[in-house]
């Protein structure tokens, strides 16, 4: 194999960018992974009992863009599956976001329709308004919503989420906490949804699967010697690329605590979020992704955490104005490089969904390939 391209990471961002350049360009590309396993946080597997499990948390895949779902076609057929998630509120199960028949739910049939009349008053049907807009308005009523929204469903689960006050996340967190006035209980809206049939993995395998396409696992960048390579594709820490010059990079991180139950089911959804109760933020339960038949169930109970160096998972770019500043520092560096590139999310310190990490490494390769 010629010295031509260094993929690091095997997730999707990685993976991506290695098929097409091999496919598109036909040169030849070393992917490393310093995991077991390819296909990084999105890794899953079949257990002992027939079950496919999401190693690293529930993985949903959705997109509004046909080019990263024709992209992805070519090495997966998906489910039907819509994701619908469930939220334990005041001990009532109820829908999530906070929809129209979310009001129904919680509150009285009276109190509920006169909520709904003054909503589609001031704000118009299938959209979704954050919880702020609903703290501006006049009407006591629709305050006394807001207030409800932001307790019930966002203060508590937040603190949990990212081990802070609401007061010191990023504003950005706050506006993805919406009411959707609409009955639609899906949690995405978006055209292209659904769980690849063979799982996650499988499609990372298929992506790799070429000729000029060579994957070492179990292998750091360092034990690289990168100067034999023209091209360097680093979906890896960036701080971590640089020595952590300036320092860490802060992330959240979660642990997952797996449960296994002699039941064909645990709860009465795939996902359930406990915003109020619990020091869990949410239980998946993996059987429903692909409707595993088994006469046993696995659920996993998510914990927030820090991120400590060497003993756990980078999993969320933690959103604050000094954290960009310090990424800016990363990435001004990074600009002198001429033969490096950077992203995914540790690469790009973002919090990409699967369908934007994908969107970003082909349109990577576009400005490479010119």
């Amino acid at each position: 194999m010629s010295n031509k391209n260094l993929v690091v990471g095997s997730g999707f961002s990685g993976a991506t960018i290695a098929r097409l350049l091999a496919d598109e360009l036909g040169e030849e590309v070393l992917v490393i992974d310093k995991k077991p396993h390819i296909a990084g946080n999105c890794y899953d597997y079949r257990d002992e009992n027939g079950i496919m499990i999401h190693k690293y948390g529930s993985h949903i895949f959705h997109t509004k863009s046909e080019k990263v779902w024709k992209f992805l076609k070519k090495f997966t057929d998906f489910n039907t599956y819509m994701h619908k998630v469930i939220g334990l509120l005041d001990g009532i199960e109820t829908h999530i976001p906070f929809n129209l028949n979310t009001l129904y739910d919680v509150f009285p049939n009276s109190f509920a329709s006169k909520l709904e009349e003054k909503l589609l008053d001031v704000f118009a049907i299938n959209t979704k308004v954050p919880i702020l807009e609903f703290q501006r308005q006049d009407d006591d009523d629709l305050k006394f919503l807001a207030n409800y929204v932001y307790e019930k469903i966002f203060l508590y689960y937040t603190t949990k989420q990212w081990g802070v006050s609401p007061k010191e996340v990023d504003g950005a967190v706050t506006a993805r906490v919406p009411v959707y006035l609409s009955k639609d209980n899906r949690y995405f809206q978006d055209r292209f949804q659904g769980i690849p049939l063979e799982g996650y993995t499988k499609v990372v395998e298929n992506m790799l699967d070429h000729k000029n396409i060579k994957v070492k696992l179990n292998t750091e960048f360092k034990d690289i010697n990168s100067k034999e390579f023209d091209r360097i594709f680093y979906t890896g820490p960036i701080d971590e690329f640089f020595e952590y010059k300036y320092g860490q990079l802060p992330y959240r991180s979660v642990n997952f605590k797996f449960e296994t139950y002699n039941k064909e089911h645990y709860q009465s959804n795939a996902c359930v979020n406990y915003p109020c109760n619990y020091d869990f933020t949410r239980i998946h339960e993996y059987k429903y992704y692909l409707d595993d038949k088994s006469d046993k169930t696995v659920i996993a109970k998510e914990y927030s955490e820090d991120f400590e160096l060497g003993k756990n998972e980078r999993y969320y770019p933690i959103p604050k104005p000094e954290n960009e500043e310090l990424y800016k520092k990363y990435l001004e560096d990074a600009s002198k490089l001429s033969n490096v590139y950077f992203l995914g999310r540790l690469g790009d310190y973002k919090y990409y969904d699967m369908d934007k990490a994908i969107l970003r490494a082909i349109e990577l390769f576009e400005q490479i390939k010119g």
